[in-house]
């Protein structure tokens, strides 16, 4: 590509860009009913936007939380039907990316937990997976309509605290079960010391996608920011915390069960002096 085409490529973006902008400065803006701190409180309580599901009424994140899981386990069921029954010793490109997404669990499963790492390698790609993705479905902007006949866009899963805390539960309860599968009551004595694990997992997944949330919100509520900015600003903020929240989750999952895991080897006891 000549520098002469690159150029005429820029400036037609750029002219197209600045079209955009002046046209979506033109249009009225549409009068917004709630303030931004009605807004931003039900973006954490989600007290009036709730979403129908079988005559009850839930929190959007609920829906998002199913969709998310029927998604991955139709994909997971695809991949293990058409496409692992075909691998060759010769792998191409999307068996070689997925062995090594596999290894670099399964590598972080082996140096935490070497005693004990199928299991542990197992649950941290499946819970890896599940934040990446799930944190990355409010990009979609998914819609569903509130009982009150609203649109709204569903949220990532665990900005809802109720996601966040079945996810720190369910990964404590993970790490109990091989604490006691591998080293009976000791296990579970090892474990319960750490009784403040699942408060501090679901609490840090849930403020750190909160955060994201309040702070895309206020972009797009802000008339002056609210053109092109919240469009950089959501993706940056859901790739980083997706990302980061998969990689501490994984890591603290895995530190903590090798620890509770550990065998512990009786010394014997040294023999009276005569």
């Amino acid at each position: 590509m000549t520098k002469k085409t690159r150029r005429v490529l820029l400036i037609t973006f750029a002219c197209v860009l600045a079209a955009i902008l002046i046209a979506a400065i033109l249009v009225p803006s549409v009068q917004k009913e709630e303030s931004i701190q009605e807004t931003m409180t039900d973006a954490v309580l989600h007290e009036s936007n709730k979403i129908s599901l079988f005559g009850l009424e839930v929190n959007p994140g609920l829906i998002s939380a199913f969709v998310i899981t029927g998604v991955l386990f139709v994909v997971a069921l695809l991949i293990r039907i058409f496409v692992i029954p075909k691998f060759t010793l010769i792998p191409g490109k999307f068996q070689a990316a997925l062995e090594k997404l596999v290894d670099l669990f399964g590598g972080v499963a082996r140096e935490n937990s070497p005693h004990r790492p199928n299991v542990l390698s197992a649950y941290i790609f499946v819970a890896g997976t599940y934040i990446f993705f799930s944190t990355l479905f409010e990009l979609f902007g998914v819609q569903a309509l509130t009982t009150k006949g609203y649109p709204i866009s569903l949220p990532a899963p665990l900005s809802d605290i109720n996601g966040a805390i079945a996810m720190g539960c369910t990964t404590y309860l993970f790490i109990m079960c091989g604490g006691i599968a591998a080293n009976k009551m000791k296990g579970l004595g090892n474990t319960l010391k750490d009784f403040s694990l699942p408060i501090s997992m679901s609490f840090r997944l849930f403020g750190a996608l909160l955060s994201g949330l309040l702070v895309t919100e206020l972009v797009y509520y802000t008339q002056s920011l609210s053109y092109v900015l919240p469009v950089f600003v959501a993706v940056m903020f859901t790739l980083l915390h997706a990302l980061i929240q998969a990689y501490v989750l994984i890591t603290l999952a895995a530190l903590f069960y090798g620890e509770v895991t550990e065998p512990h080897v009786k010394k014997p006891r040294k023999g009276k002096k005569q």
